[in-house]
């Protein structure tokens, strides 16, 4: 097994499965499912997902809500997919807390990092809600900033392109896609992989992150167990 401790990183959007909006349950179970198998592996298992499938802030601004305000709806809606999640989770046997960082008692526990960090070393599911907390940071940034804070060893960026692309593969027939890069490169190339700020902060604490298809079957447990076939890897 290549990775003991992990950080998946998911977005809103993927849960929408084939619908436009919202969370289809028939994608929310499949990942409950491969989640679970890596657990049964013995991995530590800590999730942040996105709420672009609900409500995204950046475009807020656009309907004449304020940023910061259109933020914080956005954190919210990455609550209702993290609930929806542990939900799913604890269907099917998996032990799972949810910790967001903004306080909501009744439903989830505030984020505590040792608190976080136990969890984990009793086998249990962490989902981090609600981002950062703050107003102007992505959940991409959060995912980089709670990896760091538990010290995974990898963060998994799971999406619905099977890693990282020398252009956009949707686009551009010939776009050559990595098996391995760099930090160094990604900045040279001007590739998305995530937004800068959390780049940033993998290369700067020296966190890999691996970027592969979630959507696909069997993938997470191969990502997990060291499949170099299987999505990008950013190393140093």
């Amino acid at each position: 097994m290549s990775y003991k401790r992990i950080l998946l990183k998911l977005s809103g959007e993927a849960l929408m499965g084939d619908k436009s909006f919202g969370i289809d349950h028939d994608r929310l179970n499949q990942y409950a499912k491969e989640i679970k198998e890596i657990v049964e592996m013995g991995v530590e298992v800590a999730i942040v997902i996105g709420g672009g499938n609900i409500f995204r802030g950046i475009q807020a601004v656009d309907g004449g809500i304020e940023r910061v305000q259109g933020d914080y709806m956005g954190m919210l809606a990455t609550v209702i997919n993290s609930m929806a999640l542990q939900s799913a989770l604890e269907e099917i046997d998996v032990y799972t807390r949810l910790q967001t960082a903004i306080k909501m008692e009744q439903i989830a526990e505030p984020y505590i990092r040792r608190k976080a960090v136990r969890h984990l070393e009793k086998g249990r599911v962490v989902i981090f809600g609600a981002g950062t907390g703050n107003p102007y940071f992505t959940t991409d940034t959060a995912a980089s900033l709670r990896a760091i804070e538990i010290e995974a060893d990898v963060i998994l960026k799971g999406t619905r392109v099977d890693g990282i692309y020398s252009a956009d593969p949707e686009k551009d027939s010939n776009a050559v896609k990595y098996d391995k890069i760099s930090f160094s490169e990604v900045y040279e190339k001007g590739l998305n992989v995530m937004d800068l700020t959390a780049f940033t902060l993998c290369n700067e604490n020296k966190l890999p992150i691996v970027v592969f298809d979630m959507n696909t079957p069997g993938n997470l447990k191969q990502v997990v167990s060291g499949a170099e076939e299987v999505g990008t890897l950013v190393e140093f």
